[in-house]
């Protein structure tokens, strides 16, 4: 007859670990949404946000995973002070109105133990739209000096700005609007 330490040794050696879901929350200092356009055919104009706030939970053994994150739209950075007034008005980004977007997921699809895609919904200046991120890199390890678990990734995107209600000037000033966003994150 076999002991009941033996049983439960047994049943914990063949019981697969089951791994918690992690918070991490994201380092306004090294994450920054950029977005890029066509300007009236003659460049690609490269812009980004300075604020952003947010948290990625992960469960890598489980293959899930959610991401929220709000972007301060005041925070716009075009490298101009004029143009990131003008940006600011009611014809484009209006953030006296709307001072943040926001970003949900609703599915995290995982290529093997990383992130591959996140559906969610983006929403900006009240109009809340699908999106799909593709994640093109991600990398998790300890953070090198503040000794903590951290992730950091990049992901990219593609949406019209006509959708969000932000379309002046179109076509003439590129609708299509690529998303890109470099994160990092310290896990809590």
């Amino acid at each position: 007859m076999k002991s009941i330490a033996t049983v439960i040794l047994a049943t914990l050696v063949a019981t697969p670990a089951l791994a918690a879901p992690e918070v991490f929350t994201l380092d306004n200092g090294h994450t920054f949404p950029r977005f890029s356009y066509k300007h009236l055919g003659y460049s690609t104009q490269l812009s980004r946000f300075n604020k952003t706030t947010g948290t990625v939970t992960l469960d890598a053994a489980a293959g899930t995973g959610t991401v929220d994150v709000t972007i301060d739209m005041t925070s716009v950075d075009t490298g101009s002070e004029l143009f990131d007034g003008h940006i600011q008005g009611p014809d484009y980004l209006h953030t006296e109105q709307y001072p943040t977007a926001t970003f949900k997921s609703t599915a995290v699809k995982f290529d093997g133990d990383k992130p591959a895609t996140v559906d969610g919904l983006l929403t900006i200046k009240g109009v809340t739209r699908p999106v799909t991120l593709t994640v093109t890199s991600f990398q998790r390890m300890a953070h090198p000096m503040l000794k903590k678990d951290a992730i950091g990734a990049d992901a990219t995107t593609v949406i019209k700005r006509s959708e969000f209600n932000a379309g002046k000037n179109a076509p003439y000033v590129g609708d299509e609007v690529t998303l890109s966003i470099a994160l990092e994150a310290i896990k809590q």
